[in-house]
């Protein structure tokens, strides 16, 4: 969680403070034990994980003292070629993370107003 709270308060500036305090809660309760969560590490230190739920990437999040440093690709590419997945997810407000998708070839196909906890944080629907 300290990954994941780490990339969060760096790129989800939108994110309200109630918000952001349920997904602390709900991640590791409901979300982390239905995946298989792959991690990156450098120097056997974990700075990055991943998961896909489906054909879908489900999250994919660099701890921010390791962003820019290439390991998001790393990690998105293993996840390719491990679980084939062709879709992911973003919040429309996370335009960092928008870019990085399309820089990876994934492009919008639709969009919700909601994101899946039905918070009112629309999500950009992309594929390859």
């Amino acid at each position: 969680m300290e990954i994941w709270e780490s990339a969060v308060v760096a790129t989800h500036d939108f994110l309200s403070a109630e918000d952001f305090n349920y997904f602390v809660e709900a991640i590791p309760r409901d979300y982390l034990p239905n995946l298989n969560v792959y991690l990156v590490t450098e120097e056997n230190e974990i700075v990055g994980f991943a998961a896909v739920a489906e054909d879908t990437l489900a999250m994919l999040f660099i701890h921010n003292d390791f962003r820019g440093k290439g390991y998001g690709k790393i990690l998105c590419k293993f996840m390719k070629e491990i679980t084939a997945f062709t879709k992911v997810d973003v919040n429309e407000q996370n335009s960092l993370a928008r870019r990085f998708y399309e820089n990876m070839g994934f492009r919008k196909i639709s969009r919700s107003a909601k994101d899946n906890s039905g918070k009112n944080y629309p999500i950009i629907h992309m594929s390859l």
